[in-house]
């Protein structure tokens, strides 16, 4: 028997968001994947007719291993289980979902993605900051501020991300927001540039944080800022309006 695996992005958080397509993989999956990004409300939702796996990464806590994660999904699915791997935002956007497919083609088991609407662009939205706009910004870079901890150097040039007239956006980036704060600053970008910090974008407990290049570090800090949260730096940040 040969089952299939679904690589679902649930959204940036919430029912609301999330697409027709995942709802339905979801609704007729045998086996759940679940990461802790969907959250509470998407999370209350799975079907109690299925197998449900936690496999939620809480910093350097892991329940499974990645590679755990990728056996359970080919064997599931090759005793013949429709698995639903089900993550945050868009499978594909930091979210290991091309590892996943790669390693799920390679052992011949067949495999869907269902696209989700990202958190990077639609948490500053919520929030009334777009991350382009004619008068501030015709270019928006997306990172991670959670590099592959095994690779001998980071991946990103800072030089150049210091000098982009566009809007940057950073994933997983609180642990190392002041590190990254400094790294642009050394590298040039001005210490007063705008930045916006929104910790879990569309739930009822949203905050936003903004402050300068040079103070978000410290700030953040002093107000506990946790993961997870949405990072914008750039001239864009500026359109925000505190409406509490």
């Amino acid at each position: 028997m040969t089952g299939k695996v679904y690589l679902v992005g649930s959204g940036p958080g919430g029912l609301g968001l999330m697409t027709f397509r995942a709802r339905e993989v979801i609704d007729r999956a045998d086996v759940i994947m679940y990461d802790q990004l969907p959250g509470e409300e998407i999370l209350a939702t799975l079907p109690a007719t299925a197998e449900l796996v936690d496999c939620g990464k809480f910093g350097s806590h892991h329940i499974l291993e990645q590679d755990e994660i990728e056996a359970m999904m080919v064997g599931k699915a090759r005793s013949g289980k429709c698995v639903v791997r089900l993550k945050g935002g868009d499978p594909f956007l930091f979210g290991r979902g091309g590892e996943e497919m790669e390693t799920l083609l390679a052992a011949g088991v067949a495999v869907e993605v269902v696209p989700g609407i990202t958190s990077a662009i639609a948490v500053p939205e919520c929030v009334g900051i777009p991350v382009t706009h004619r008068k501030y910004a015709s270019q928006v870079t997306i990172l991670t501020g959670h590099e592959d901890p095994t690779k001998g150097e980071s991946a990103l040039n800072w030089a150049w991300l210091a000098k982009t007239t566009g809007t940057i956006v950073i994933l997983m980036g609180v642990k190392n927001l002041a590190v990254i704060a400094g790294s642009l600053i050394e590298h040039g970008m001005a210490a007063a540039t705008p930045v916006a910090v929104i910790e879990r974008g569309l739930r009822p407990d949203q905050r936003v944080t903004v402050a300068g290049l040079d103070a978000i570090g410290r700030i953040a800090q002093e107000r506990g800022v946790r993961a997870p949260a949405v990072i914008v730096i750039g001239d864009v940040v500026s359109l925000y309006k505190d409406t509490r």
